[in-house]
C-alpha cells in the first residue's frame, strides 16, 4: 500500500480493507452525510465491496485517501482527488467522522492534498459543495477557493469554485 502524504499529524494513504468499519459508520451519521448526496453503506461488508471495486489509483493514479492519525493510524475519514472525465475536472473531496470536526483535520488534510497535485501536476482543482454547507464551504476558502458560481450536477443546489494551483481562483 503507497502512503502519498503525510502531514503534521495526518497520513493520507488509499483505501483499504481495514477501513470498511470505519467507512460504514462515517457514512450512517446523518450529520455527516447531510449534504453529501450519497447514501449510506447499507453494511461494514458493502464498504468493504466499495473499497475493493475502487479503481481511481489504478485509473489516475490518485484518488480519495483514507486520512488516519499519524500517532495512532486510526481512520476518521477519507480525503483527496477525483477525476470527473463527465465534467473534465478534478475536485478536491473531503469527509471527516462527526466526533473528529473543528479541530482542522479536513483543512490539513485538503492543504496536502492539494500540495500533492500541484507536486504531480495536476493543475487546476474544483471546490464543489452545496450552497448550505457552510463548514465545507470554510475550509475550501480556507484552502484558497472564491468566486463561487452556481453547479448544475448531483448537487442539485451546489455551487462550484475553481482553483488554479499557482493560487489563483477562476
Amino acid at each position: 500500500m503507497k502512503i502519498p502524504i503525510r502531514t503534521t499529524r495526518l497520513i493520507l494513504r488509499e483505501f483499504a480493507p481495514e477501513d470498511a468499519e470505519c467507512f460504514f459508520h462515517l457514512n450512517a451519521d446523518p450529520e455527516v452525510m447531510k449534504y453529501t448526496g450519497d447514501q449510506p453503506f447499507d453494511s461494514v461488508e458493502a464498504a468493504r465491496s466499495f473499497i475493493a471495486e475502487y479503481d481511481a489509483y489504478q485509473k489516475t493514479g490518485y484518488g480519495r485517501w483514507t486520512v488516519v492519525f499519524k500517532e495512532t493510524n486510526e481512520p476518521i475519514g477519507w480525503c483527496g482527488l477525483k477525476w470527473h472525465e463527465d465534467l473534465g475536472y478534478v475536485d478536491l473531496g473531503f469527509r471527516i467522522a462527526r466526533e473528529h470536526w473543528n479541530r482542522g483535520y479536513a483543512s490539513e488534510a485538503g492543504k496536502a492534498s492539494l500540495d500533492w497535485a500541484r507536486e504531480n501536476g495536476i493543475d487546476k482543482i474544483a471546490g464543489r459543495c452545496m450552497v448550505e454547507n457552510a463548514a465545507s464551504i470554510r475550509v475550501l476558502e480556507k484552502l484558497g477557493f472564491s468566486d463561487w458560481q452556481p453547479l448544475v450536477d448531483d448537487l442539485h443546489c451546489g455551487q462550484i469554485a475553481m482553483l488554479d494551483l499557482q493560487g489563483r481562483a477562476r
